[in-house]
């Protein structure tokens, strides 16, 4: 961990102080409780134990495609399928999803088994054009299965060279579209203000009576502050609610990222950290997903992987806010439920000899034991030098 930054404003310093710091669980990634507000602080934190690893192969091919890129990431628990969002514009091959299964015991991770591959549409029924053949450009990036309505949400972090927006969608499970919402204007790309390239909507969250949606940024919009560093955490990202029976967007909080954990090597290469996925536990808990890359070193040292517990009722509303201005709002608490590193290297157990670009999570099928699984898929970029990781986890709450 680097050490804390100079105190940059009030808001963010709170952030850190409610933050919890590693506890003696380590193996399981756990943090302690003494940060806590008092009202919360006899209730225990959840916890996370390692199942398994599995991976795809790099650049399989399948059915016409080639796998890569998965940036999202969801299970039916009718079906049993699992919905595999692949962040492809439409390069390699036309925007598409994959759906899989996956055998999961207690102690048992096996092997992903991909059954099919859609191409998401756009309203007239065509594909989706690559980023510089057209404005309506699709960057998948998150997935969410809606059960009731038998559709899939997803989000496209758009296009700034082509001007195409930083979108949500809902699409049947054949690829057509249904819907896209009308998102705050706030995240349309402009020149001095709006998402920074590459760094806008990043994950999806459903909650559990499947009636809101929230939309999380990777980064702060350019008016509301920097993306991290290593010597002070980033602006705050918006995370925003929608209402899906009415498609307006009805609340929004901040969140501040981390600074990234360590330097890279040489110190002008790249380095970032940002949220690459949210999920809900309950009507208002959420699960927040912090991934940092530092170029020069080994794939354990060079990506780091954070959990975070965030109670969505404990921060400012923001949604009229035009800029987030340090000390007129309150970004909401984050409690630390598990730092990767804690499953890498020696140890009881299954242990992980490498960490990568994890962008999805969701919830699995329930263990034999009653718990829920959570799962992790990363974005290997289609690059040789990266891995298709997925994780299961039995998580305990």
């Amino acid at each position: 961990m680097p050490s804390p930054p100079p105190p940059a404003t009030a808001a963010f310093e709170m952030t850190r102080r409610r933050t919890l710091g590693y506890g003696l669980a380590a193996t399981l990634g756990l943090a302690g409780l003494t940060n806590l507000p008092l009202a919360r602080a006899a209730l225990a934190p959840p916890r996370l134990r390692l199942i398994g690893e599995a991976r795809l192969p790099h650049r399989l091919q399948f059915q016409g495609t080639t796998v890569g890129g998965l940036s999202g990431i969801d299970h039916d628990e009718a079906s049993g399928l699992y919905y595999l969002l692949s962040d492809d514009g439409s390069t390699i091959n036309p925007a598409r999803f994959y759906t899989a299964r996956l055998s999961l015991e207690t102690s048992h991770l096996g092997e992903p088994m991909l059954t099919g591959v859609t191409s998401l549409r756009q309203a007239d029924g065509s594909i989706y054009p690559a980023a510089l053949q057209g404005i309506q450009v699709a960057d998948p990036e998150a997935i969410r299965w809606r059960p009731a309505n038998q559709t899939l949400l997803w989000t496209s972090e758009g296009h700034a060279l082509t001007g195409a927006a930083p979108a949500l969608r809902e699409s049947r499970a054949d690829g057509t579209l249904v819907r896209e919402f009308a998102l705050p204007a706030m995240f349309n790309f402009q020149l001095t203000q709006g998402p920074r390239s590459n760094r806008a909507l990043e994950g999806l969250a459903l909650s559990p009576d499947g009636q809101q949606a929230w939309i999380a940024m990777e980064g702060a919009l350019r008016q509301d502050g920097p993306l991290p560093t290593v010597q002070a955490p980033g602006g705050p990202c918006r995370f925003t609610r929608l209402d899906l029976a009415s498609g307006k967007a009805v609340r929004q909080i901040a969140y501040v990222p981390d600074a990234i954990p360590r330097a890279p090597v040489p110190p002008a290469t790249q380095a970032d950290n940002g949220v690459t996925e949210i999920l809900m536990l309950d009507a208002d808990r959420m699960l927040v997903l912090e991934r940092a890359y530092m170029a020069g070193h080994d794939a354990l040292s060079g990506n780091s992987l954070r959990l975070y517990l965030i109670d969505t009722r404990e921060a400012t509303d923001t949604l009229n806010a035009p800029q987030l201005q340090p000390g007129t709002f309150q970004p909401v608490a984050k409690t630390l439920l598990a730092d990767f590193s804690a499953f890498t290297g020696a140890g009881p157990g299954p242990r992980l000899q490498r960490l990568d670009n994890t962008e999805g999570m969701c919830w699995g099928p329930r263990l034999p034991n009653g718990h829920r699984s959570l799962h992790f898929i990363s974005d290997d970029n289609f690059n040789s030098r990266q891995i298709t990781q997925w994780l299961a986890f039995e998580f305990f709450d």
